[in-house]
């Protein structure tokens, strides 16, 4: 076939905040499409309002590796660990180990949270995830930090050093940038102080934000060179990307992402660091931005008890009585446009739930009957027979990330499933997996509900179509009494969520168990993330659930089990 006649991928269009206009996308270098992405403050676990964008630009990271390829691809999502809570909650907790390493202390349980629970939500590893804490001073390999960034800023004249109330400041000169305001629309007169500290009077210009913050002596921080003299403190809010950003992407780049509320005052700021520092016109060639989350109607406040982490929503019963699959949550994220408000609802999610449930119980069934997926598993050649992603689902991401136009194809060819059979289930299978929303782990525990590392037995599959039969039909008093009957056996049961369940048997005894928690112990020492919890999730994959607690006079870290019912 000629060149000419091959099918050509539609022509990607997106949204750009700063010109309040839809375009067609051209990447600075087509070898090497390049994204930044804000993400969480890791003082707490991430609410489910922090999902939202990590959400909407994993689809775009997805559709970017389509089009471009997965190796021509750099997508850099930060964790902001700079903060004047964990500042203090380091130096208060860890007063002996330097700043970073104390800060790593504080934060290696809500970072690594955050991490667990985005790949819950179906999310790729970005290429990058860099600290702020590792962005403060120069660097030996040269990247770009913020104390460089704000020395240059002071050479150029774009920066200056003043005394505040609470002692020298480093302020960014808002009327050395003749285009201020263009990201927010907002004219310079009219804007107030994008800084972490009220206005005062040492200021120029109102608008004029924090670059670095003295520290009392009481307070952390760290010894920035600026004009040749040394000022123990802190970074702004804003520096942090501008330096992460290009230590990673350059001085410009492609794409940058974050929720509306970023918009002022830090995308804001951002490109006023960044652009004056460098003397660019831009800093990035695309600003796109997710709307604005509520939770059962109102904006979501620990006050109105409508507060939520992600963590809680996939773990425990507090939305909707019970708790949710990740995909599910990624589900009723991807109904509403990115751009617009969503409404985060026990109901939306049901229905997500409630449409997952549908297809994968139709599609397995297809698959069932065509010798490709039995007791959990899927035949050898089951990769082999999926076709590519479709050209419909494309060119609806293709059209500034129609999610809703996604959606509805993936509804309508789940209803093809019926009359083209196969054909039609193999590749809804393969638009669910490259949205996210399917992954064989997933897919096997919503059809079956059922652990593949326990060997079924054939009493064993009746009981668990039997379970599903009850479930469809809501008939909670004989699921109770048939799981009843399985824990007398020696198994535990444990209800992933309505409609599906894990099934293991216990072997493991306690003298079996404790080098396992011991090795497990000596990984975390390492920081060795990845092999803890590879033997937390193999223990838990038979049953065994490992508690982790403190010791109360040394502090030291202790690990208790149990089986899990």
């Amino acid at each position: 076939m000629a060149e000419e006649n091959l099918p050509q991928e539609p022509q990607l269009n997106l949204y750009n905040t700063l010109t309040r206009s839809k375009a067609r996308f051209v990447p600075i270098d087509p070898d090497n499409v390049r994204m930044y992405v804000c993400g969480p403050t890791v003082y707490d676990f991430a609410h489910i309002g922090n999902a939202r964008p990590v959400i909407v630009f994993d689809v775009l990271y997805r559709l970017l590796r389509h089009i471009y390829g997965e190796n021509h691809v750099t997508y850099v999502r930060n964790i902001t660990d700079v903060d004047d809570k964990i500042n203090a909650r380091a130096v208060r907790d860890f007063p002996d180990l330097p700043l970073n390493e104390a800060i790593r202390r504080v934060t290696e349980k809500t970072a690594h949270q955050f991490q667990n629970d985005m790949r819950a939500l179906g999310c790729l590893e970005p290429s990058h995830e860099p600290r702020a804490t590792e962005f403060v001073l120069p660097r030996e390999d040269g990247k770009a930090d913020m104390v460089s960034m704000i020395q240059t800023l002071l050479d150029k004249g774009h920066a200056y050093i003043a005394e505040g109330g609470h002692g020298k400041e480093v302020l960014f000169r808002v009327n050395s940038m003749g285009d201020y305001g263009a990201l927010s629309n907002r004219k310079l007169e009219d804007q107030q102080a994008g800084a972490r500290v009220a206005v005062e009077s040492h200021k120029e210009n109102p608008g004029d934000f924090v670059l670095w913050k003295q520290s009392s002596d009481s307070e952390p921080g760290w010894d920035g060179t600026f004009n040749g003299s040394v000022i123990h403190g802190r970074p702004g809010w804003h520096i942090e990307c501008s330096a992460m950003s290009e230590a990673y992407l350059g001085q410009t780049f492609d794409i940058h992402g974050g929720g509306l509320d970023l918009i002022f005052p830090h995308h804001e700021n951002e490109i006023a660091q960044s652009r004056c520092c460098h003397g660019t016109d831009v800093m990035a060639n695309v600003w796109m931005h997710n709307g604005f989350l509520q939770v059962e109607g109102e904006k979501m406040s620990k006050s109105l008890g409508n507060f939520h982490t992600v963590n809680e929503v996939l773990e425990t019963d507090k939305v909707g009585g019970h708790a949710w699959p990740g995909d599910a949550v990624r589900l009723a994220m991807l109904m509403t446009h990115y751009r617009e408000p969503i409404d985060f609802t026990s109901r939306r999610l049901s229905q997500a739930f409630r449409e997952l449930r549908e297809g994968t119980a139709l599609v397995s069934h297809v698959f069932e009957e065509n010798n490709l997926f039995d007791n959990g598993s899927f035949s050898d050649d089951f990769s082999d027979r999926l076709p590519p992603v479709s050209s419909e689902l494309i060119a609806e991401l293709s059209n500034d990330l129609n999610l809703p136009g996604a959606i509805s194809h993936l509804r309508e060819l789940r209803v093809s499933v019926s009359g083209y059979g196969l054909k039609a289930a193999l590749q809804w299978y393969s638009d669910m997996s490259f949205l996210g929303l399917l992954d064989e782990r997933r897919f096997s525990v919503l059809s079956i509900g059922l652990d593949v590392s326990l060997d079924v037995t054939k009493r064993l599959r009746n009981e668990l179509n039997s379970l599903r039969a009850f479930s469809a039909n809501n008939n909670i008093k004989s699921s109770k009494s048939m799981i009843a009957e399985l824990v007398a056996d020696g198994l535990t049961v444990t209800t992933i969520f309505p409609g599906a369940w894990k099934i293991r048997a216990v072997e493991l005894t306690d003298e079996e168990i404790q080098p396992l928690i011991a090795q497990r112990l000596a990984f975390i020492a390492d920081k060795n993330w990845g092999e803890a919890d590879r033997i937390r999730d193999e223990l838990l994959a038979q049953g065994i659930q490992l508690k982790d607690s403190k010791d109360s006079q040394t502090g030291e870290r202790i690990t208790t089990w149990e089986v899990v019912r």
